[in-house]
């Protein structure tokens, strides 16, 4: 008798120990994995999409085929992205005669809230709404604003988690625009 509590005791251990291996990989892979993995890469094309923008109609990022693009996510509630909106107005003025576009996605916001927004800040590019926020979910984000510099080719030269300055945006256009 002694012999079989010996032998159960083993394989209670046995199994615990199994357990605890592959749950401790689980929650190391997961705890550990590469920061931003999911969100596209340069070089990729970035997931196409088709949202409402604010003059009733539907925008698709293949409407943009060819051209430079300013991909960002924001929302009202997000204190970076407040003070980016206007400093990304003064950049697509400055810029819009050299092709470039910018594709400002709202994180399901209301209406009113977001109109009232962009009456604020005189905002003059496209704001489209990513209202059952599958987009987002498409664009693997984690953090905002995040904003992505699309290549007249379509493929991304660069994705950008978190606010920038204004000289920071001015920058990345050059860049994008091979100025």
């Amino acid at each position: 008798m002694a012999t079989s509590n010996k032998s159960r005791k083993a394989m209670q251990i046995m199994i615990l120990i199994a357990v605890l291996v592959v749950g401790g990989y689980a929650i190391g892979t997961t705890l550990f994995a590469e920061r931003g993995s999911g969100i596209i890469k340069p070089g990729d094309e970035p997931p196409a999409f088709t949202l409402a923008n604010l003059e009733g109609g539907v925008t698709s990022l293949s409407d943009y085929a060819g051209k430079p693009i300013v991909i960002n996510f924001w929302g009202t509630f997000c204190e970076p992205c407040v003070k980016e909106m206007p400093e990304f107005e003064r950049q697509y003025v400055k810029w819009q005669e050299k092709g470039l576009t910018i594709l400002a996605i709202n994180l399901s916001e209301d209406t009113l809230t977001v109109n009232n927004f962009v009456k604020r800040f005189n905002l003059t590019y496209p704001i489209l709404r990513d209202e059952a926020r599958k987009t987002e979910r498409s664009y693997a984000l984690r953090q905002y604003p995040t904003t992505f510099f699309v290549k007249a080719d379509g493929t991304l030269m660069e994705a950008v988690v978190g606010g920038m300055t204004e000289e920071d945006i001015d920058k990345r256009i050059e860049r994008l625009l091979q100025l």
